[in-house]
């Protein structure tokens, strides 16, 4: 199994989330940028990658997406200023292939 990553997508900074899961970041990345990704990204125009983690396997990052589902939102908003203080695009940072 290859690796995967848990992301998040925002509207704006302290506005709506939406925690994922992908093997391929760029990728999903550029389909909710697109309004090709899921339906709840589309209506809320999540098109903001606010955080990314990478994970070894892909069932390590699916478990950790499951948890970080479960939080509370002050520690999802605490998570995504440890490394993205601003809140700003991080699609840029990505390594497009």
């Amino acid at each position: 199994m290859s690796g995967g990553w848990v992301y998040i997508m925002a509207n704006r900074a302290y506005g709506v989330l939406y925690i994922g899961v992908t093997s391929s970041l760029p990728h999903r990345a550029m389909q909710h940028r697109d309004g090709t990704g899921s339906e709840f990204c589309r209506r809320y125009r999540l098109d903001r990658l606010v955080y990314a983690e990478r994970h070894e396997t892909i069932m390590d990052a699916i478990a950790r997406e499951k948890a970080m589902k479960a939080w509370k939102r002050d520690w999802k908003v605490n998570l995504i200023e440890s490394i993205n203080p601003k809140w700003v695009d991080l699609f840029d940072t990505l390594h497009l292939e």
